[in-house]
């Protein structure tokens, strides 16, 4: 196939590698001739590091350079491109321009793909005389290493091109997946449950960027905590997204951007590129250490209730050799397993001590962190104590302030949440949203299929208890937990539809 590129920035050159290594001779343009030339350089320099690393041949390499053209004018005619690819920047009048001049010099089969990733696909498409040939196909960066790519219908985008989109891009080694036109696609989209949760709990001081983070990484497994996630791809980007899906659905509750990020952004702490975000970076930072434990460990403990979580947490304190006693002694730390709920509300709930009752998130018990939280009536000395005894066994623990769930708990509710919802409008089909969510934003597993690690109906139970505890919309259970819930079904399964039922 042979496809030009329009842009010769980060996306097109990345675009342009991906593709002339797959076998295609790749056209390369931009209003901007020496950014041309810059693009096949770096595109040479990627090449050449690959067969380096012997990941790729040295014929091969050579191959792929010869296989891209450069352009001295993008609005050359072009009779035997099939495709255009548009990589120029995030504006619906630059991208309209650029197509409309592309119409008139490029044959009426020949297909339009926008790499937009914010704005709307139909309505780039309007912009033309025939808006059936144009598509979203949004590449993330970089992209020879990112295998995914969004295939984006428009309105009126004709049938077949999604189709062969899908095959052009997994022909390439990539994977796709079919999207709805609807803000942020499907990645950005599912990544606001993550970030906009994160920022919910420092507004209303939970627990420090520092202390989020580490459970993000240690509890649920990501490979990086909300608050690096935004430093490294920068606060004002983060930002911007967040308020475009959140506009863009309406004030949707469940993507409510919050009051945090527009002085941070307004004041230039956007994160490593410019030195300071919600961390510091450059040569002469020292690496954030933990608090020592100081209190003692063998002070005696009790668990409360006979429930499967209370089973759980004292087994594990049992088996790291701590003191667990049966009986509420005047001396006992108290450690009341939560889910979706506060240690207020168990204390008041249950008549328990408050200056020596502490909360235990029990997603934190298989791994190497424990999360303890606090309530404003607790006795810093016993909570010190019952830090130590949960730190036995060389587990670290992280305070945090009460709170309805716990940090994990409201993470992996929300992220769970965000995608629940996206299936249940059939933006994207459940498979592609755990395909898109696990290759686009690296998480140890799609989200319906982490949520079905937890389980439907306990999932449902966290997002009642969530709800009721603090009366928020954003934490209402998702139609698509509570019918899987009450049927017996995965949350990583369609389901019948009926249209299934028609025929």
């Amino acid at each position: 196939m042979r496809i030009r590129i329009v842009g010769a920035g980060a996306m097109g050159r990345g675009i342009a590698q991906w593709a002339a290594s797959a076998g295609h001779t790749v056209e390369l343009g931009d209003v901007r001739t020496e950014a041309v030339r810059e693009a096949v350089d770096f595109v040479r320099s990627m090449l050449d590091r690959a067969v380096a690393k012997d990941r790729m041949s040295a014929e091969d390499s050579a191959a792929a350079v010869a296989r891209l053209v450069p352009l001295d004018d993008p609005w050359a005619p072009g009779p035997d491109v099939e495709l255009v690819v548009e990589a120029v920047r995030e504006d619906l009048d630059t991208k309209a321009e650029v197509f409309g001049r592309l119409a008139q010099v490029l044959p009426a089969s020949t297909v339009f793909a926008t790499n937009t990733s914010s704005l709307s696909v139909t309505r780039i498409a309007a912009t033309l005389d025939d808006p059936s040939r144009l598509a979203g196909l949004h590449f993330f960066n970089p992209v020879p290493l990112m295998r995914i790519v969004e295939v984006v219908p428009g309105a009126a985008t004709r049938p077949e091109i999604p189709a062969a989109l899908t095959e052009l891009v997994e022909g390439c080694g990539h994977r796709a997946v079919t999207v709805s036109d609807t803000p942020g696609f499907l990645v950005n989209h599912a990544g606001r449950g993550l970030v906009t949760e994160a920022l919910a709990l420092l507004e209303e001081s939970v627990a420090r960027p520092v202390d989020i983070d580490r459970i993000a990484r240690d509890v649920l497994g990501l490979r990086m905590g909300p608050f690096e996630l935004m430093d490294l791809t920068g606060l004002d980007v983060t930002a911007a997204v967040i308020d475009s899906i959140w506009q863009g659905f309406r004030h949707e509750p469940r993507l409510r951007p919050s009051y945090l990020t527009p002085n941070r952004v307004a004041a230039g702490l956007h994160g490593r590129k410019t030195g300071q975000g919600w961390y510091a970076y450059g040569p002469e930072v020292e690496d954030t250490v933990e608090e020592p434990v100081t209190g003692d460990a063998d002070r005696a403990v009790h668990v409360p209730g006979d429930g499967a979580d209370a089973r759980a947490l004292r087994e594990a304190l049992t088996a790291a050799g701590a003191r667990v006693r049966d009986d509420l002694s005047p001396e006992a730390v108290v450690l009341v397993p939560v889910w979706g709920t506060s240690v207020a509300d168990a204390v008041a709930g249950q008549g328990l001590p408050a200056a020596r009752t502490f909360g235990v998130d029990p997603l934190s018990l298989a791994g190497g962190r424990r999360v303890l939280s606090v309530t404003p009536a607790a006795d810093p000395a016993a909570a010190r104590d019952a830090r130590a005894v949960l730190a036995r066994a060389d587990r670290a623990v992280t305070l945090v302030r009460d709170t309805a769930g716990s940090v994990a708990q409201r993470l992996l509710a929300s992220v769970v949440s965000v995608a629940a919802s996206i299936a249940e409008r059939s933006l994207a089909t459940p498979a592609d949203i755990d395909l898109a969510v696990t290759l686009g934003l690296g998480y140890p597993v799609g989200p319906l299929a982490w949520g079905d690690r937890i389980g439907a109906a306990r999932l449902l139970e966290l997002q009642r208890a969530l709800h009721t505890t603090t009366g928020d919309p954003r934490y209402r259970p998702t139609r698509w937990v509570a019918e899987r819930a009450a049927l017996g079904l995965p949350l990583t399964a369609a389901g019948t539809s009926p249209e299934d039922c028609a025929g």
